[in-house]
C-alpha cells in the first residue's frame, strides 16, 4: 500500500475515532438526562391514558345508572323510550350537582378546559390549576353522565395537564421543560380518547404549545403511543365510529365542491362558536339581573336541555350514536338539517349554563351532519359525476372541527387515522383548509383562542402580544436611591401629573404609558387604599422594559425553533 493510500486511511480512522470519542462524551454527559426525560414523558402518558380510559368508563357506568341503558352507544335510541320526566329531571339534578361542586371549589363557578391547559402553557410555564382542575373534572363527569352536550376530550386534556403540573413540580421543571411535559400529557389524553396517536401528538403541538419544535417531538410521541395502548388495551385496537368502506372521490370534478362544502363548514363552525358565546353572555346577564346564585345556574341549563330531550333526545351526552348515523348516511336530508340546528342549541345552553364539558365532539357531530346534507343535496343535483355522500359528511365532520379547534392538521389526521383511506384525506383537507381559514377570519382563530381572548389574555396574536403580561412591573424596575435610578423630584413630578403604575402590574399595563406619555421612565408605586398617596418604588425605564421584551421574543424563538 502506497504512502498516500496509508495517510488517507490513517486520517479516516483518527476522524472516526474522534467523532466515536465525542459521542460517547455527549452521552456520558448528556445522554442519560434526556434518556430519563423520555422515560419521564413515557410514565406521564401512562397515567394520562389510564386516567383518559378511568373517565370515560366512569361516564358510561353512570349514564348505565341514571338512564339505564344497556349500551350507552346507543342511548338517545335508548332514552327515547324512557318517560319525559325522567329525561326532564335527570339533567336538572345533574346541573344542581354541578353548581354545588363549582361553587364549593371554584371562585368563578367557570369549567376549566383545553383554553386553560393553552394559557398555562403561555403564560404559567406548562401549569394548570390544580384544584378547580379536579372540580372541572368530576362537574364534566357528571354533565356528561346526566344529558350534557358537551365533549369528554376537553376534560381529559386538563385532568391529564394536572398530571404534567404536579411532575413539573416535583423536579422544579423551567418553563421549556414544563411545557414540553405539559404536550407529552395533552397528546396521550387526546390519542387514549380517539385511539389516534399522530393526531394526538400533532393537537398538543398544533393547539397547546403551538409550535413543532423538533425538541419536543420524540418525548410528545412517547406519551402519545403509550396513551394509544393504554386504550386499546381496555377498548381494543377499534376505530371511534364504524365507517361505510366504499368511499370513492370523483378527482377533478367532484373537489370544487368539497371548496364549497369547506366555506359552509366555516359559517357553520362560527355559528356554533358564537352560540356558546352568546349563550355564555345572556347567562351572566340573566344571573346577575336576577340574582340568580352560582349553584342555580347549571341546574336552570339543565331544565332546559331536559325539556329539549322529551323531543329530540339526540341531543343526549357526547352524541357519539347521532354522529354515527350521519357517518353511514343512515339519516334524510330534513333530520340531518334539524340535528344540526338542535345540538348547536344543546351544546350552547350546556356551555352558557356552565355545566361543563368539552367541544370537541359536539364539533365533530355538527360537522357530520352539515356534511351529510350537503352531499344529500350535492348528489342529488349532480348524481352522475358526485361520490358518496357519506364522504361529504366525513369532509363537513373535519372541516367544523378543525374551524372550531384552529387546528387543520391534527384534524384532518384524526379523519385519516379513522379511515386510513388516502382519498378519503384528500376531500377532507380540501374542506378543511376553506373552512379554518374562513373561520379563523372571523374569530380569534379558534374557539379557545377566542375564549382567552374574551378574557383579556392575548394569546392569539402571537408571542409578541401575550409576553408582556408575563413580566411584573416590579421585577424590571430600578429601585428608588440607586445609582442609575430616577431621581425622586422628576418622579414626584409625574406622580402629581397622574403618571404612575402600580408595582404589581405588567408591562402590558406599563408600555402603552410609555407611548401616550412619551417620557423614558414611569414612576412605580404601591397603591395604598383611597386615603393613602402612593408610595414611591423606583422608576421603570423604557429601555429595560424593551430590553425585557426582546430576550423573552429571542427566548421563544429559540424555543420554537430548537
Amino acid at each position: 500500500m502506497s504512502a498516500p493510500i496509508r495517510s488517507a486511511a490513517k486520517e479516516r480512522v483518527d476522524h472516526l475515532v474522534h467523532k466515536c470519542n465525542r459521542g460517547w462524551h455527549v452521552l456520558k454527559k448528556q445522554g442519560p438526562n434526556q434518556i430519563q426525560f423520555w422515560f419521564i414523558a413515557l410514565a406521564i402518558g401512562i397515567a394520562a391514558g389510564i386516567v383518559t380510559v378511568l373517565f370515560r368508563l366512569g361516564i358510561d357506568w353512570l349514564q348505565r345508572l341514571v338512564y339505564g341503558a344497556d349500551d350507552i352507544n346507543t342511548l338517545h335510541s335508548f332514552a327515547a323510550s324512557l318517560l319525559w320526566y325522567h329525561l326532564l329531571i335527570v339533567p336538572m339534578i345533574g346541573g344542581l350537582v354541578v353548581g354545588i361542586i363549582f361553587d364549593r371549589f371554584t371562585s368563578d363557578g367557570r369549567v376549566r378546559s383545553v383554553a386553560d391547559v393553552i394559557e398555562g402553557a403561555a403564560l404559567n410555564e406548562g401549569r394548570v390549576e390544580v384544584r378547580q382542575g379536579i372540580a372541572s373534572g368530576f362537574a364534566s363527569l357528571i354533565t356528561l353522565s346526566t344529558g350534557g352536550s358537551t365533549g369528554r376530550e376537553g376534560p381529559v386534556v386538563h385532568l391529564a395537564a394536572m398530571i404534567s403540573t404536579a411532575v413539573s413540580k416535583v423536579i422544579r421543571a423551567d418553563g421549556v421543560t414544563g411545557r414540553d411535559l405539559l404536550g407529552c400529557a395533552v397528546a396521550a389524553a387526546v390519542s387514549a380518547s380517539f385511539n389516534a396517536p399522530i393526531a394526538g401528538a400533532l393537537f398538543a403541538l398544533e393547539v397547546v404549545l403551538r409550535h413543532f419544535a423538533v425538541h419536543a417531538f420524540a418525548p410528545i410521541v412517547i406519551a402519545s403511543v403509550a396513551g394509544t395502548v393504554i386504550s386499546r388495551s381496555v377498548f381494543g385496537d377499534v376505530t371511534e365510529f364504524m365507517l361505510p368502506v366504499a368511499n370513492t372521490l370523483e378527482f377533478y370534478v367532484e373537489l370544487p365542491a368539497y371548496l364549497i362544502l369547506g366555506a359552509i363548514s366555516g359559517l357553520v363552525a362560527v355559528l356554533l362558536m358564537q352560540a356558546v358565546f352568546w349563550a355564555e353572555d345572556f347567562g351572566n346577564f340573566f344571573s346577575e339581573k336576577f340574582r340568580i346564585h352560582n349553584v342555580l345556574r347549571p341546574a336552570i341549563a339543565g331544565a332546559g336541555l331536559g325539556a329539549l330531550a322529551i323531543y329530540f333526545p339526540h341531543i343526549i351526552g357526547v352524541g357519539y350514536e347521532t354522529t354515527s348515523l350521519a357517518l353511514t348516511g343512515d339519516l334524510v336530508l330534513h333530520e340531518a338539517i334539524v340535528f344540526v340546528a338542535l345540538k348547536i342549541v344543546a351544546v350552547a345552553i350546556t356551555m352558557g349554563g356552565r355545566m361543563g364539558g368539552g367541544i370537541f365532539s359536539p364539533a365533530l357531530m355538527v360537522g357530520a351532519l352539515t356534511g351529510l346534507a350537503f352531499g344529500i343535496i350535492a348528489t342529488s343535483i349532480f348524481p352522475t359525476v358526485s361520490g358518496e355522500e357519506t364522504l361529504y359528511a366525513l369532509a363537513g365532520m373535519g372541516a367544523v372541527a378543525a374551524a372550531v379547534l384552529g387546528a387543520p392538521i391534527s384534524t384532518t389526521l384524526i379523519v385519516f387515522e379513522l379511515t386510513g383511506d388516502w382519498q378519503t384525506g384528500l376531500a377532507v383537507m380540501v374542506s378543511v383548509s376553506l373552512s379554518t381559514a374562513l373561520a379563523s377570519s372571523l374569530v380569534d382563530r379558534s374557539f379557545f383562542l377566542t375564549q382567552l381572548e374574551r378574557r383579556n389574555v392575548h394569546l392569539a396574536a402571537g408571542p409578541q402580544a401575550y409576553l408582556l403580561a408575563t413580566f411584573k412591573v416590579a421585577s424590571i424596575m430600578r429601585e428608588r436611591g440607586s445609582e442609575n435610578g430616577a431621581p425622586d423630584e422628576a418622579c414626584w413630578d409625574l406622580m402629581s401629573d397622574g403618571v404612575y403604575i402600580d408595582g404589581n402590574a405588567t408591562l402590558e399595563q406599563a408600555m402603552p404609558m410609555f407611548e401616550q406619555a412619551n417620557h423614558r421612565f414611569v414612576p412605580v408605586v404601591t397603591l395604598g387604599d383611597q386615603d393613602s398617596p402612593p408610595e414611591l418604588w423606583g422608576a421603570l425605564f423604557q429601555v429595560d422594559a424593551l430590553k425585557a421584551m426582546n430576550k423573552a421574543l429571542s427566548e421563544t424563538a429559540a424555543e420554537e425553533h430548537s
